[in-house]
């Protein structure tokens, strides 16, 4: 586990965490625009969406090795292509294949591959994984930072390529190929048959608005926080120490619910958590300016973000099914992704009208009254499902 936990650390950290700091730069050096840069990143969140159902469709047959192995070398590969770019059209390609590549090497395929390797016994093992991956924005920003500082925005991206060509070695001695193929299925069952049943169940489709509606309320808000703070009066200081609160909150909650919450079933704790958000919006959209109130809004959201990341994660199995978990998971992760996509473009959009960021706040809470809600729907009618004995 410690193997697959800091390559998510590095992962995380090279795919996601670094681009704001890199883009920054190189929209300094090249004359880029915000939209340009940023419409890359969409283009690659779009693609990651396509990519999520047949990447877990491939771990479910037992190739995970090879898919976080592979999309790890090809990273690495495309990061190393990335520092000599000149134009636009290359960085497009590279930056759509970089975000298609997060479908084969974060969180989700990580998951599909624990959840098979662990034969749908997956609790523990993805807490504890989700606990090495909330140190990746401790570890990663500080680090591509001083690559900055040091070697330029050129430097840092072959920093970043020579890391993930090291993570693919990583994974490949850490997923090893028996640990992929847990005991067989019943060949009387139809290999379609659970995603089949799960596309019927009103329970995944209640946990896929769940999850979209957080997928796109979470990244409007992490990437309008700066500007959204800026706004409110706060200074750079006082910004970066409220944002830098957000990561130590999300492993804080996932070690508190690894310690209070370890019998509890995850549609309990999703349905306590899942408040946490419009709480938080809440208290953020009504209160003055003050340092007090931010850092205490940044820590109930990294907290609650953290612990729904694991409950993202164990929802499948503990409400659904535990066979087939990565084609239903890359299911019913597509919309969340587009969601993801979309949200950052959508918030600028809805500042434009108003030239305020008072209407996104007003989204970003019903996105997470949706969220609430829709988990809510979703236990319960896992709940009866079970009181009655039925099986997906």
């Amino acid at each position: 586990m410690s193997g697959l936990g800091l390559g998510q650390i590095c992962s995380w950290g090279a795919l996601y965490y670094s681009f704001p700091l890199i883009a920054e730069a190189m929209g300094r050096d090249l004359g880029w625009s915000k939209t340009e840069l940023y419409g890359a990143a969409t283009l690659g969140l779009l693609l990651a969406a396509a990519a999520a159902y047949p990447v877990g469709k491939a771990i479910d047959r037992g190739h995970g090795r090879t898919i976080m192995s592979v999309g790890s070398l090809t990273a690495g590969l495309l990061f190393i292509a990335w520092s000599d770019v000149q134009t636009l059209g290359p960085f497009l390609l590279i930056a759509g294949g970089l975000g298609a590549l997060q479908a084969a090497v974060l969180y989700e395929p990580a998951f599909a591959v624990i959840a098979r390797r662990t034969n749908g016994d997956a609790r523990s093992a993805i807490t504890a994984l989700t606990l090495w991956g909330g140190f990746a924005s401790t570890v990663f920003i500080p680090l591509v930072q001083i690559l900055l500082d040091g070697f330029g925005w050129r430097g840092a991206l072959l920093g970043l390529g020579a890391i993930n060509l090291g993570c693919a070695a990583l994974y490949w001695l850490t997923i090893g190929p028996s640990r992929t193929h847990p005991a067989e299925r019943d060949a009387s069952v139809p290999s379609g048959a659970p995603l089949a049943n799960a596309l019927r169940s009103p329970v995944f489709w209640a946990l896929a608005l769940a999850f979209t509606a957080h997928a796109g309320a979470f990244t409007a808000f992490t990437f309008h926080l700066y500007a959204l703070l800026l706004e409110r009066g706060f200074n750079t200081q006082d910004i970066v120490i409220a944002m830098a609160v957000i990561g130590p909150a999300q492993v804080a909650g996932r070690i508190a619910m690894s310690i209070f919450a370890r019998g509890a079933s995850i549609r309990r704790i999703g349905s306590v958590v899942v408040l946490g958000f419009p709480v938080a919006f809440a208290i953020f959209a009504a209160s003055e300016p003050s340092l007090g109130v931010v850092i205490f809004v940044a820590a109930l959201y990294g907290a609650s973000n953290g612990v729904l990341t694991i409950v993202r994660g164990l929802a499948v199995p503990e409400m659904l099914t535990t066979q087939n978990y990565g084609a239903i998971n890359g299911a019913m992760n597509t919309p969340a992704t587009i969601a993801k996509a979309a949200a950052p473009l959508g918030a600028a959009m809805l500042w434009s009208l108003t030239q305020s960021y008072a209407i996104v706040l007003i989204a970003i809470i019903a996105g997470s009254l949706v969220l609430t809600f829709g988990f809510w729907f979703a236990a319960w009618l896992s709940q009866t499902r079970a009181k009655g004995g039925a099986t997906c």
